[in-house]
């Protein structure tokens, strides 16, 4: 049990500095991975994926493309669609970090089970990481492995989207077919909302907005987690028991009702702006603006005073979104509520409001809401720029992958879609560690003899036929993504792999893809694969619908992955 608590990248880490103490392995092999161009690429890419996460650009995406189904099975369809085709192109980890609270969101407000949704959503995302070697970091790993072991041997950017499209094509139409008897109908662990601040907000209807002419319930106004539609102000006149038929107008006021951090949401919502803006909220131009709570305290000077007389954009560098009193729901406008002390403000500024404001008279308490940082809008053009730049370039063979990401990245931080800071906290240190580390234990199985006793061992089986050798490589490969990491198993298993490659009469390349795409094509666990242990909790799922719905899709795309690989590369 106590490793389980322990990071695998701090066990692969103790593993190889075990290899190092006693010999087995030399500094240079035992650390040689970390300079591996597949693993810089991998941890460059992460800073690509932050850059559309912070300009609003996947989320963009989702609500421009995902429309609005009407059935489970529409909705289905439509998601993993779309999924599948963005994790081509962008590592699926952060892929689906993203569009999780968005799928989310979208399901619950159209009454879909969850349940029914997340999890296809994993599988389409590992199932779209198969569309180019950008969409895994296994397959830039395999890809650069293969290019070292065999340099007159490389493997195109979309080159594995042969094998890919016809996979992640079966997996939709299984989860089509299948899913309403194989996926359970649930909904997600949910916080529970008792004893909880709920605030008070506003937002407007731009009017030149797509919302305007939309009901509330077409708008995906009338379910949204967390947040409750109060009533609307129109003219001067209040709506109160806002309907789902009630046609939205431009310069509608809308109040809301509901926690801050699903306040958040509002923000991202197109076609909702905050007063006193002209457009939606969109990120500063210098430090990205989030939202901090903070408590009013008695010496503040604005106490007994309304809002909009305390000045505080001009005296705090902040604006006040919404106030919350004691569970109080407050009928006032928000520039209309007369401040009160132990009033907690919901406040749009920048982190520097902390490092001023933290131990300030006039605020008993401020912290950062969690996951606030608002979307630079403006900068989604470029953000869109950078990763067509990282396509053209790489599928072009104009440079490395690697140097294709390094550009993109730099753009992205240049052009202002994020900050040094956020480049540097978007790449994932225990994924790049795992990996590199990885390597070294790859380099000291290979320094120890480990590699030819694998290939003797498999040639002493007698397989005889290339398709069995490949058969038993590809479900090794599957066995060992249960217990240790996709990148890891790949890593371990592919020299053996290309070893015997030739003696058994199956090209390298088509090896090198089986490995790929059995270490990533991981569905019959949650523990398979680092999407699926990402919706686990908010889908509510259990260990035996991984089991149920997963394995039958996971020996289904195997087989289909052994039968077109011979006959895509020979």
């Amino acid at each position: 049990m106590a490793l389980t608590r322990i990071g695998v990248e701090l066990i692969l880490m103790a593993g190889l500095t075990v290899l190092l103490t006693v010999g087995i392995v030399t500094p240079a092999q035992a650390f040689a991975g970390f300079a591996n161009e597949g693993l810089l690429t991998v941890a460059v890419l992460y800073i690509v994926a932050a850059g559309m996460h912070e300009t609003g650009a996947t989320l963009w995406w989702v609500r421009r493309s995902f429309g609005r189904p009407r059935t489970v099975t529409g909705a289905q369809a439509t998601m993993m669609s779309q999924v599948a085709l963005l994790s081509g192109f962008l590592n699926n980890t952060p892929v689906v970090a993203t569009f999780l609270p968005a799928v989310r969101d979208w399901a619950r407000q159209r009454g879909f089970a969850v349940s029914r949704l997340l999890m296809p959503m994993s599988f389409a995302a590992i199932l779209g990481g198969g569309l180019s070697l950008l969409g895994s970091s296994t397959n830039l790993i395999v890809a650069g492995l293969l290019g070292r072991d065999f340099p007159q041997v490389s493997l195109g950017l979309f080159e594995i989207a042969w094998l890919g499209v016809p996979l992640a094509l079966f997996g939709v139409v299984f989860t089509l077919l299948f899913s309403r008897w194989l996926l359970p109908r649930r909904e997600g662990a949910e916080q529970s909302f008792a004893n909880t601040r709920e605030y008070m907000a506003e937002m407007l209807v731009d009017a030149g907005g797509p919302l305007v002419g939309r009901t509330v319930k077409e708008a995906g106004l009338r379910n949204l987690p967390g947040l409750f539609l109060v009533e609307i102000e129109r003219s001067g006149h209040r709506l109160g028991a806002v309907g789902p038929d009630e046609v939205l107008c431009g310069e509608d006021r809308l109040i809301f009702a509901g926690l801050a951090d699903s306040i958040v949401d509002l923000y991202r919502i197109e076609g909702l702006r905050r007063p006193g803006k002209a457009s939606a909220l969109e990120g500063g131009r210098g430090q990205p603006h989030c939202l901090i709570e903070a408590v009013v305290a008695r010496s503040a000077p604005f106490v007994g005073r309304s809002i909009r007389e305390s000045r505080f954009r001009s005296e705090y560098g902040a604006a006040v979104v919404a106030v919350a009193r004691h569970g109080e729901r407050i009928k006032s406008k928000v520039g209309d509520i007369v401040l009160q002390p132990a009033d907690t403000l919901l406040l749009e500024t920048d982190q520097g409001f902390l490092k001023k404001h933290r131990q300030s008279r006039d605020f008993l308490l401020a912290s950062t809401v969690e996951n606030s940082n608002l979307p630079r809008d403006h900068k989604r053009v470029w953000a869109w720029l950078s990763l067509l730049l990282l396509i053209g370039l790489g599928a072009g063979g104009v440079v490395s992958l690697l140097n294709a990401a390094l550009l993109a990245a730099g753009l992205m931080v240049m052009s202002g879609c994020l900050t040094a800071r956020a480049a540097r906290n978007s790449i994932d240190l225990p994924v790049v560690i795992s990996i590199g580390a990885a390597f070294g234990l790859g380099e000291a199985l290979r320094a120890a003899g480990a590699v030819e006793m694998a290939v003797q061992g498999l040639q002493a089986l007698e397989l005889g036929s290339p398709m069995l050798v490949l058969a038993a490589v590809y479900v090794l490969t599957s066995l060992l993504t249960l217990f240790i990491t996709n990148n890891a198993a790949a890593i371990l298993v592919l020299p053996a792999a290309l070893g015997m490659a030739q003696a058994a009469g199956v090209a390298p390349t088509a090896m090198a893809v089986a490995v790929m795409f059995a270490a990533n094509l991981s569905f019959a666990t949650p523990t398979g694969y680092q999407t699926n242990l990402m919706v686990y909790g908010l889908g509510g799922y259990r260990f035996g619908d991984y089991v149920r719905f997963g394995l039958p899709l996971q020996a289904g795309a195997g087989v289909l992955a052994l039968v077109l690989i011979p006959r895509i590369w020979g």
